[in-house]
């Protein structure tokens, strides 16, 4: 009698296997059937109406699964993760239910689940569920030169010649803020007046031209480089809406405008056209803004693209920050100006005027050009240096979180952008999108001569 059910247990475990060879129809899959599946020497078994849920899968595709199949032991055969085929099993149970084990690292589960080939809409759900960021979509021009173009000055990373123009880039962005900084000094800003001789031998002075100034010159140099860049970059981008969306390409923009704004007041003012007292407030103003060019740095830093997302992730927290601090403003400066007001040697003449005391006590700065002088006032202001304290120290652990994880969300695409996707022997370029041969006509064991047909 037990010979005889361990025949027939034989028998139901083999049937299934042999189906899986023939090419079994769905309606025929969903018998109670069972088959064994091998995990690296964990034996798990399951049902192949379980598996059949989901065709479209590696387990759950007889012509996909055979190839793992061990004729001798009768099981299919994975030497994959074992703790993470327990999530994978149990996605098939319950009709798509997929959570990672705790045991098991993020990376190592997601390529467990592309190995299983799952839908991609699961793992992109799974990852959203992990707070991992989506892949970012990099689309190229159609046209073979723009695109070679738009690699070579948007793309860094993707050949030598795109990283020298990378580091020209930035060698001109550090000159022109040397350029913009050195400008202001003293030394160079008391020009002489260039002497005007007239015909009765007397002599004026005369303004020096702007336009022969050195640092005009090196900053014209700057200027021509911008524009050449962002203009090589507007015309072979893949599409123009999109481009002027992005804030990288704003700051382009920003960078560059001042020059030639100011340029044309110059040339108004060296003709007379234009008031002097005016033009000089506007010139001041615009001369301010080169100074957001230093944010050009940051298409080529990832430290500076990793504090910008850090910040814009910490919009909530800065907000509620600035929210205390103007609360705290108000309350310690009325408390102040009120303790203070019997002392008429007091420098708190109103509340407006102690919001300036209020704001460098509670950030901890003390200029000390504002201080209280009675009992009263004194004791006000130390517990407004203590709120202060208490106040700042709140959202900081939760921005420190986040710069954190971008810092090391960025480390770990770096390290993953170093490996290629290889398959049996082809590698899928980053940025072309094409399939590349790996090896040589001489094809490895492992790939099958069908995939080189």
């Amino acid at each position: 009698m037990g010979v005889g059910q361990d025949m027939q247990r034989e028998t139901v475990a083999v049937t299934p296997l042999l189906q899986d060879a023939a090419d079994l129809e769905p309606a025929d899959q969903e018998c109670s059937e069972r088959l064994v599946i091998n995990i690296s020497g964990l034996r798990f078994e399951t049902q192949l109406k379980t598996l059949s849920r989901f065709p479209t899968t590696l387990l759950g595709d007889p012509r996909k699964r055979i190839r793992f199949y061990d004729p001798l032991r009768n099981e299919y055969f994975f030497d994959r993760n074992r703790p993470s085929f327990d999530a994978i099993l149990y996605y098939y149970q319950s009709g798509g239910r997929l959570r990672r084990p705790v045991s098991v690292p993020v990376d190592i589960f997601l390529e467990e689940l592309k190995f299983y080939e799952l839908e991609e809409e699961v793992i992109e759900l799974f990852k959203d569920d992990e707070g991992l960021p989506r892949e970012e979509e990099r689309p190229l021009p159609s046209n073979e030169f723009q695109r070679q173009v738009w690699l070579l000055f948007e793309y860094p990373e993707s050949s030598g010649p795109a990283r020298m123009i990378a580091i020209v880039s930035v060698m001109v962005i550090l000159i022109s803020i040397v350029i913009f900084c050195l400008e202001t000094l003293p030394e160079f800003k008391d020009v002489p007046p260039e002497p005007d001789n007239h015909a009765n031998g007397s002599a004026h002075g005369k303004e020096p031209s702007p336009f022969t100034d050195p640092f005009f010159m090196v900053e014209t140099l700057c200027i021509v480089w911008f524009s050449f860049e962002f203009m090589m970059r507007f015309l072979s981008c893949p599409s123009k809406p999109v481009f002027f969306k992005n804030i990288m390409n704003l700051i382009d923009v920003v960078a560059i405008a001042p020059y030639f704004i100011t340029l044309g007041m110059d040339l108004a003012e060296h003709q007379g056209s234009s008031q002097q007292a005016a033009s000089l407030a506007i010139l001041r103003v615009i001369r301010l803004v080169r100074v957001f060019r230093i944010f050009k740095l940051s298409r080529h830093s990832k430290g500076l693209q990793i504090l910008g997302q850090t910040l814009r992730a910490s919009l909530r927290e800065l907000g509620l920050l600035i929210f205390f601090l103007i609360i705290g403003v108000v309350l310690f400066s009325s408390s102040v100006y009120f303790a203070e007001v019997e002392d008429p040697n007091s420098e708190f003449s109103s509340i407006p005027d102690a919001f300036w005391w209020a704001v460098v006590t509670m950030t901890t700065v003390g200029y000390g050009d504002m201080c209280p002088t009675t009992i009263g006032g004194k004791f006000v202001g130390s517990l407004c240096a203590i709120a202060g304290v208490l106040t700042i120290a709140l959202p900081v652990p939760v921005i420190v979180s986040n710069f954190n994880y971008f810092y090391h969300r960025e480390n770990e695409e770096e390290e993953n952008v170093q490996h290629v996707h290889v398959t049996c022997g082809l590698v899928e370029h980053k940025y072309l999108g094409c399939l590349i041969p790996l090896f040589p006509p001489s094809l490895p064991p492992s790939c099958p001569p069908s995939l080189f047909g």
